[in-house]
């Protein structure tokens, strides 16, 4: 399992968690309210379909946040590599170039070397 997969199964674990916490700890609640028997277990039926949808709506954004995260680290890299490779190709393209100048300035200095030597005497 990837370091990445992983992490958003942290995360995923981590908000089911968040969620079953709460809706135990509602449950708890309405079980030692000073109620009916009937009203509480209609009250908790009730809680528990909304917390349902709820558990279900957050692990649907987790889920959706995941791969949107997932998709730009994707295009990050991707564009990360294209540009690696473009730098590199620069820098080819001007270390030739910069070998050229220094070929044409060794011209330069020999051709000017051998005009002053031949003032020189």
């Amino acid at each position: 399992m990837s370091e990445r997969e992983e992490s958003n199964n942290n995360v995923m674990v981590g908000a089911l968690m968040l969620v079953a916490g709460g809706i135990i700890g509602a449950g708890i609640a309405l079980m030692y309210a000073p109620q009916s028997g009937e009203k509480t277990r209609k009250g908790v039926l009730r809680y528990a379909k909304k917390a349902r949808r709820r558990t279900q709506d957050a692990v649907e954004a987790v889920e959706e946040f995941s791969d949107q995260v997932t998709d730009m680290a994707e295009a990050v890299g991707d564009r990360a590599s294209e540009i690696l490779g473009k730098g590199k190709d620069m820098a080819y393209g001007a270390k030739k170039g910069l070998l050229k100048a220094i070929a044409e300035g060794e011209a330069r200095l020999e051709k000017e070397r051998a005009r002053l030597a031949k003032m020189i005497g």
